[in-house]
């Protein structure tokens, strides 16, 4: 599955850093960045978390 986020509605506050810092940053500029948009075996629960927790739901997963 591929990792999105809408960036218009992303208020970059670091919820899914915190569940899944493994595929979410928070830059210098207070800009959400993605390591990666692709979900695997060993990140995908703290991504679904993550998608769960984000309070402007900007965060999704789409099929490959």
């Amino acid at each position: 599955m591929k990792i999105k986020v809408d960036y218009d509605l992303c208020e970059s506050n670091a919820l899914c850093e915190a569940m899944a810092p493994e595929v979410f940053e928070v830059d210098d500029n207070d800009d959400l960045q993605l390591k990666t948009d692709e979900t695997t075996d060993e990140n995908l629960g703290n991504v679904e978390r993550a998608v769960a927790a984000c309070p402007r739901a900007a965060i999704s997963l789409v099929a490959d």
